[in-house]
């Protein structure tokens, strides 16, 4: 991949995308999960995909997903379980919304380099919001 363009229409080919524009598109990742019972419970979680200009010279793209309200959580328990347990990202204050996001280069970008990511991101955000907000609200 090496424009933004390649990635959208690889992005609209292999996921469920909600909403596209210019520079963003929001879609919704689906995550399978055993419970206690090992019945498979379906848990989603919404994904923002941003282009990103890094000093006017270089595109990348941003993965983004909030799973907690701020006033909701303690964020600094939040915080210091992402430390110990988050491979990918960061968590960023965005608004009223604690956010999960990492960001990527296009330049050289293989799609292997995205998926593994936006797989990563949307796992931990979802653990999160599971632990910190207790349901699949995102």
């Amino acid at each position: 991949m090496a424009t933004w363009n390649d990635l959208v229409r690889y992005v609209r080919l292999r996921y469920e995308v909600m909403r596209g524009d210019e520079d963003e598109m929001r879609i919704l990742y689906r995550l399978g999960d055993q419970d206690e019972d090992s019945i498979i419970e379906e848990r989603t979680q919404v994904m923002i995909l941003a282009r990103e200009e890094l000093d006017k010279e270089e595109d990348w793209v941003q993965i983004a997903t909030p799973f907690a309200k701020v006033a909701g959580v303690d964020v600094n328990a939040v915080l210091e379980e992402m430390g110990q347990t988050t491979v990918v990202g960061g968590a960023v204050i965005m608004g009223e919304w604690l956010v999960l996001r990492h960001s990527l280069p296009l330049r050289n970008l293989q799609y292997n380099e995205l998926d593994d990511p936006l797989h990563l991101v949307a796992s931990a955000a979802d653990t999160l919001e599971h632990r910190y907000v207790g349901g699949d609200n995102f």
